[in-house]
């Protein structure tokens, strides 16, 4: 299983909370499927929070049908990546997925108030949004260390 760690600059050198989260890459010939955030102007590879007794399979499953209101089949695990952010692990585990149907959007009060939308963007674009990581350097850790993350999986993903 490849890991990859990514340390914040507000990380306290140890941690005492984690929290897992299970997030779909999924793919439309030169689309992907992004979670983007109206209020914030944030966008993001769709997944969340895996629940009690729930798999791997099943968060990312469940996330992106609540989050998106589409349906996926994860076709294999890609890549861990592990977040160290002031006294936080957050664990992000990545699968390849396809796109198997449309459900109704079930998003959370905070999503909604976020105002999230799934967003279908060409991959160009999306690699484009997430490389400007580092213009948020000292100013939004939280959007810098998301980008950073989502761009390291597309860049382990070997998109183009």
């Amino acid at each position: 299983m490849k890991i990859i760690d990514i340390v914040g600059e507000n990380y306290l050198g140890s941690w005492d909370e984690t929290r897992t989260a299970c997030r779909g890459i999924v793919i439309d010939r030169e689309h992907m499927l992004l979670s983007y955030e109206t209020k914030t102007n944030q966008w993001m590879i769709p997944g969340g929070g895996v629940e009690d007794n729930e798999s791997d399979e099943e968060c990312c499953i469940r996330e992106i049908a609540e989050e998106t209101g589409i349906e996926v089949e994860p076709l294999r695990f890609l890549l861990e990546i592990d977040e160290y952010y002031e006294n936080w692990k957050w664990v992000n585990k990545y699968f390849i997925c396809k796109a198997v149907g449309t459900t109704q959007i079930k998003q959370t009060e905070e999503e909604r108030q976020a105002g999230m939308e799934p967003r279908w963007l060409q991959i160009a674009e999306i690699k484009d949004i997430f490389s400007k990581h580092n213009l948020y350097n000292g100013i939004d850790e939280m959007r810098r260390g998301m980008y950073l993350r989502e761009y390291t999986a597309l860049r382990v993903m070997q998109i183009p």
